[in-house]
């Protein structure tokens, strides 16, 4: 049987229902596509006499650690996640279709394209020190390109609990966001207060599972009023500027290396922030709306959706691999101190040619964000995607801490974690694309 041919992005353009909250879409493409750009700019890299010095422009020029409360733009991510998971959710629960194959599906939808990154870094890395590349300088590459999975670890375990927050939501209102907050300030305070970073790691879950209840929220037309969208900015704001400003948080929100950072791992700070955000964000929806109607920008929208995966999984590997061919060549074009007149006025050049070397990676690879559709029946027990979203979980957080590389070689046990389980657990199999964007 033949199967069905692949839709061009004009055509799924063309094709998006009236029903379809377009804004949604465009959050989630400016979303990543700023965090892209943040990557790429943070890393200050300079090579002297042939050796690679990487640093983080937000340490080397502090005064732009305020301007991460804009560009730190994870929250609006859950955000919209927050609303598409409801909306797939909802649906599932009334065909009568349960947790364990929606779960499935999303997990298929999520790891698919992870698993060439994965298998890609064991070969870069075992061919790297096979040619006496220092492991130092390959455990800092892999940390840095591996740096995405962070997230992903932590959407995938928000993702799972979806059906269990949604019925909080459901039940409770507001007030599963209120429990939210609090529950996350107590984690924040044993953690800081005791010293113990291992207990902040709760607030991946309780912090980015609450803002994914604002998407919720949103859904539901709870935010639809003008009133209560700069009402939850106000609260938001005021609460995270007090916490920085009394409070052992600091500014930036994105990790600088500090004792307490408002990232790593997520804290409080985050919520309130994203509160700030997304309160101003959605004050923009309807004139969004209306502006999305039209074809072009539209059309923009659903190509960087269709994409999206493969930019945000490659683009650190892109910027690694630019940066290695450099020093290979004496430093090249990475001599200028970072934060230097000239360093920033060659930040165009440097983001264009990251630009074109992401492009080559999402035309070879964006093929692994169209998986075919599921037809096998859906699984009678919980046990098999239950498994295989501890073991994604586990094998990418451990991989955005500590990369894939040791002193003794490649630590190939948590990038093949994941893409084992995926594939011995069913729930990911290799087809031919048939269409560029799935719709919700």
């Amino acid at each position: 049987m033949s199967s069905a041919p692949t839709l061009s992005v004009r055509d799924l353009a063309a094709a998006t229902p009236s029903s379809r909250n377009r804004v949604v879409d465009l959050y989630r493409a400016v979303a990543i596509s700023v965090v892209v750009l943040g990557h790429w700019l943070m890393a200050a890299v300079v090579v002297r006499g042939g050796e690679v010095d990487l640093v983080n422009i937000l340490q080397t020029q502090p005064v732009l650690q305020g301007l991460t409360w804009v560009f730190q733009v994870m929250p609006l991510f859950f955000l919209v996640g927050g609303y598409s998971n409801a909306t797939s959710w909802r649906s599932a629960r009334a065909k009568g279709e349960g947790w364990a194959g929606w779960q499935r599906a999303r997990l298929r939808r999520l790891m698919t394209p992870v698993v060439p990154l994965l298998l890609a870094w064991i070969g870069i890395a075992s061919v790297a020190l096979a040619a006496d590349v220092p492991a130092d300088l390959m455990r800092t590459a892999s940390q840095t390109a591996l740096v995405p999975t962070w997230f992903l670890a932590a959407y995938v375990l928000v993702v799972a609990v979806t059906p269990g927050t949604l019925a909080l939501w459901e039940r409770l209102g507001w007030w599963s966001v209120v429990g939210g907050l609090a529950l996350g300030g107590l984690v924040d305070y044993v953690s800081i207060s005791t010293g113990q970073i291992l207990v902040g790691f709760l607030n991946y879950l309780i912090v980015w599972a609450t803002v994914h209840q604002l998407g919720y929220a949103w859904r539901d037309g709870e935010l639809a009023s003008a009133g209560r969208k700069v009402a939850l900015s106000v609260v938001g704001l005021t609460g995270v500027t007090l916490l920085v400003a009394y409070g052992p948080y600091p500014v930036s929100m994105i990790g600088v290396g500090g004792p307490v950072e408002n990232s790593y791992p997520t804290r409080i700070t985050m919520a309130l922030l994203g509160m700030a955000q997304i309160g101003v964000a959605l004050l923009a929806e309807a004139p969004l709306q209306r502006w999305l109607q039209r074809r072009r920008p539209w059309t923009a929208t659903v190509a960087v959706n269709a994409r999206i995966m493969s930019l945000y999984l490659w683009h650190l590997t892109a910027m690694v691999l630019v940066i290695g061919a450099s020093a290979l060549m004496g430093g090249v074009g990475l001599g200028l101190e970072p934060g230097s007149g000239a360093w920033w006025a060659t930040r165009p050049v440097w983001f264009a040619v990251l630009a074109a070397v992401t492009a080559v990676f999402v035309a070879l690879l964006g093929r692994w964000e169209e998986p075919r559709a599921d037809l096998r029946p859906e699984p009678r027990s919980a046990w098999r995607p239950l498994l295989a979203t501890v073991a994604v979980c586990g094998g990418l957080a451990v991989m955005a801490k500590a990369g894939i590389v040791t002193d003794d070689g490649v630590a190939w046990v948590w990038p093949l974690l994941p893409v084992v389980a995926l594939f011995a657990l069913r729930i990911v199999r290799v087809h031919r694309p048939r269409t560029l964007l799935t719709s919700r």
